[in-house]
């Protein structure tokens, strides 16, 4: 969620021309007409929303033509930045060519992208599509369920995931996700869901220190499994990097010691990238950073860049034979979406991903991520920073009061900065509605296009707005 710091519209002026008296119109529309997601409505009253007109490149500009340096890449998904007209034609050349029809049977943007996934994860499977990574990850939680009642008849159906994650807002998606702010007045959600300490070595849970532990965040999940019966056991979860829950990156070892755990176990290992996927760590996938192969991976936001809504579960080959027996008549997986897939959105989805390959922009998050980190060292000092964390072009500045104590900034200061930000015309995020009183990590996660300009812009703007609050 991103804090804003709207200014406030005064309705009362004279309406002197056309184009005031349509955006006065277009406010109060917003205001009488829409909900907006991850906000108290009632600041509306007094301050409605901004309105963003354009945008091109790491840039959007709002209705009054000011512009602002997107730091957060929408909602961390515009990878290849914004105004791409060549992503606009590939969906308007599909849209007239064929604009719908349902993966029953098939098309060729979808067949192309399919396989295209296929050769970048180097992956013997199959790719299932649909809407969003909330939509993949249920997708994944039920494929894995059934996976194992036809291939073992066992009643696996426990899946684990770890505290501060977020897998998504459907009511499985949540059960998975564990951030107590996010499930509040939700909850009973759905069973058999499981959560663990995370692998946060600036909080460590099991009160060690990074090269003097053994990796408990790893082997605690050995023992939630063993304690619970590794028999009711169907899949662990995970982000290679939590990202809305904090930008916590693990130990090296951590991803590797998960894989060796579900193999010991008969447990499939689920990636989301969702926020990961398409360059963002500095590799095309998050999991190929620690060399770890999952068995299934969700991916949705940088599939597109955000331009059209789509998402995807990919699964081993294994996983899908164990849907092949015509003799069981419940044997196929039985789940449909509408739009998954759509042709539009997979033929722009194909685009995207030659822009990303074209332009190295991987690579290039590697780059400009370890500049962006090492420009930001230069607030290590600052009284308020307890610890910054980064891979790639993802990066999260934990905000503290005391640094001896790490007791958390308060909100109040945390937003103020988000504001300052905003003001100063660089949008930052914050890790909201999360866990209650742990809503201190500002986070940055421009696209991958950001230039050294971009990012000394951010790391200035940063300073002073940490300055603000002291």
């Amino acid at each position: 969620m991103l804090d804003r710091l709207d200014e406030p519209m005064n309705l009362t002026q004279p309406e002197e021309v056309t184009s005031f008296q349509d955006e006065v119109s277009l406010t109060q529309m917003d205001v009488e007409s829409l909900w907006h997601p991850m906000v108290q409505h009632k600041k509306y009253e007094r301050t409605p929303p901004k309105r963003m007109d354009k945008a091109n490149g790491c840039y959007v500009t709002d209705s009054e033509g000011k512009e602002y340096l997107d730091g957060v890449s929408g909602l961390w998904c515009v990878n290849v930045g914004y105004g791409r007209t060549e992503l606009a034609d590939a969906a308007r050349e599909q849209l007239v060519e064929l604009s719908y029809f349902p993966l029953v049977m098939s098309h060729s943007p979808a067949i192309k992208l399919a396989a295209k996934l296929l050769e970048l994860l180097q992956f013997e499977g199959k790719v299932h599509f649909s809407n969003s990574g909330s939509e993949a990850n249920e997708t994944a939680f039920k494929m894995a369920r059934q996976y194992h009642a036809q291939t073992e008849g066992s009643r696996r159906y426990k899946i684990i995931s770890r505290y501060r994650a977020y897998h998504g807002n459907t009511m499985g998606a949540l059960s998975a996700t564990a951030q107590a702010e996010r499930r509040a007045k939700y909850e009973p959600l759905v069973p058999g869901f499981l959560h663990v300490h995370p692998p946060y070595c600036y909080r460590c849970p099991f009160g060690k220190t990074y090269g003097s532990c053994n990796i408990e965040c790893a082997s605690s999940i050995e023992n939630t499994v063993i304690h619970e019966g590794a028999e009711t056991v169907a899949a662990i979860i995970v982000e290679p990097v939590i990202s809305g829950g904090g930008v916590i990156v693990p130990p090296d070892e951590y991803l590797p010691m998960l894989r060796e755990i579900c193999d010991r176990y008969g447990i499939l290992l689920i990636f989301d990238e969702v926020v990961s996927g398409f360059g963002r760590l500095g590799k095309m996938f998050g999991h190929q950073v620690w060399g770890v192969k999952p068995d299934m991976i969700t991916l949705a936001k940088g599939i597109t860049s955000g331009y059209l809504p789509l998402s995807a579960t990919v699964t081993q080959q294994h996983i899908f034979e164990a849907f092949l027996d015509e003799s069981d008549p419940t044997s196929h997986f039985r789940h449909i979406n509408t739009y998954g897939g759509n042709p539009a959105s997979t033929a722009l989805s194909l685009k995207n991903i030659e822009i990303i390959e074209t332009e190295q922009l991987p690579e290039q998050a590697a780059k400009m991520g370890a500049y962006l980190r090492a420009e930001l060292a230069t607030l290590e000092d600052h009284p308020y920073v307890g610890d910054i964390r980064s891979k790639g072009m993802l990066l999260g500045i934990e905000l503290v009061a005391d640094k001896e104590t790490k007791e958390p900034l308060p909100g109040n200061k945390v937003g103020a900065i988000v504001s300052y930000c905003l003001e100063q015309g660089v949008i930052i995020g914050r890790n909201g509605s999360t866990v209650p009183g742990l809503s201190n990590v500002l986070i940055i996660a421009p696209p991958l296009i950001l230039t050294k300009a971009d990012a000394d812009l951010i790391v200035a703007k940063l300073k002073e707005a940490l300055n603000s609050q002291i």
